[in-house]
């Protein structure tokens, strides 16, 4: 990866396994099914199942991506690492595990989720695409029923999203409504030139378009060999499969997302830099602080 890339962040994933040894790899298939949730500060408590769309894997065109790093635009927060964890407003609820994907159907807006009503509503005061809001929500759910020591937030993988693709709309890819960039989004080639790490192809270019040189992929940026540990065979293109893919790299290891100890070596587990760290910090911090505000009854 390129210096900048990886002083950004935008090939996280890949550095963590290569750099740090905490946590193991990344990638998350599946959404869950939503019982009740609410935002611990805004006391919500509504009903909802939240559904996950998987497509065939389409092999995307590998080139090299621009300059336009995502990370570049977000200031690093002075907070010194292990002080202290973001703000915690969540959503909360009892989610029961769906482990079948399914499709998922337009919905009028008078039927929506109570998922979907809230991240629309988040939308408006945080500027996070309610879709990509629908796919940390219902990850951070999915973990609370799974493990639930973890308490990984939503606002934390917001963080992580805005670093990495901008909510999937890196270099003008817009997020669809099936979960979907409307381009791939694919990272550098890891072929060892200067600031990068050398990672040989690992999946015959199936993910990354790169027959040569893994390069990391969709999102939340998984290389192809993390991907296969965490992904469950679905697409690390798709937002709901990527956002869930992170919560449980993050959760790895029995690790409490709520703590400052905890938070701060999942982030560095995730990409092993401070200024990183510093940044998805104070993005969690203020999209949780600004959603603290919204209500759905």
């Amino acid at each position: 990866m390129r210096t900048p890339l990886r002083e950004a962040g935008f090939l996280g994933t890949e550095q963590a396994e290569q750099e740090t040894a905490a946590v193991p790899g990344r990638a998350r298939p599946g959404l869950a099914a939503l019982g009740r949730l609410g935002i611990v500060a805004a006391v919500l408590a509504v009903g909802a199942t939240a559904v996950f769309v998987t497509t065939k894997v389409t092999t995307p065109e590998a080139g090299r991506t621009t300059t336009d790093i995502p990370a570049l635009s977000v200031p690093a927060v002075d907070v010194e690492p292990g002080s202290t964890a973001p703000v915690n407003a969540t959503v909360a609820g009892s989610p029961v595990a769906n482990t079948q994907p399914v499709q998922q159907q337009p919905q009028p807006q008078s039927n929506k989720t109570p998922l979907a009503v809230w991240a629309d509503k988040v939308s408006a005061v945080t500027n996070i695409p309610a879709r990509a809001l629908v796919a940390y929500g219902n990850a951070e759910l999915a973990l609370r029923d799974s493990q639930p020591a973890c308490r990984v937030s939503w606002a934390t993988l917001a963080g992580i999203g805005r670093i990495e693709s901008n909510h999937g709309q890196y270099a003008g890819a817009v997020l669809q409504a099936n979960g979907y960039p409307s381009k791939a989004i694919v990272g550098v080639p890891l072929d060892g030139s200067a600031g990068v790490r050398a990672i040989g192809d690992t999946d015959g270019g199936r993910f990354d378009g790169d027959p040569n040189y893994d390069r990391a992929v969709g999102p939340m940026q998984f290389i192809p060999s993390t991907w296969a540990k965490w992904g469950g065979g679905y697409d690390p293109q798709q937002i709901d499969a990527a956002a869930l893919a992170a919560a449980k790299y993050l959760c790895a290891g029995g690790r409490d997302m709520s703590s400052a100890a905890g938070w701060w070596q999942g982030i560095l587990s995730y990409n092993n830099s401070v200024e990183y760290a510093q940044k998805v910090f104070g993005l969690a911090d203020s999209y949780a602080k600004a959603a603290q505000a919204v209500k759905v009854s």
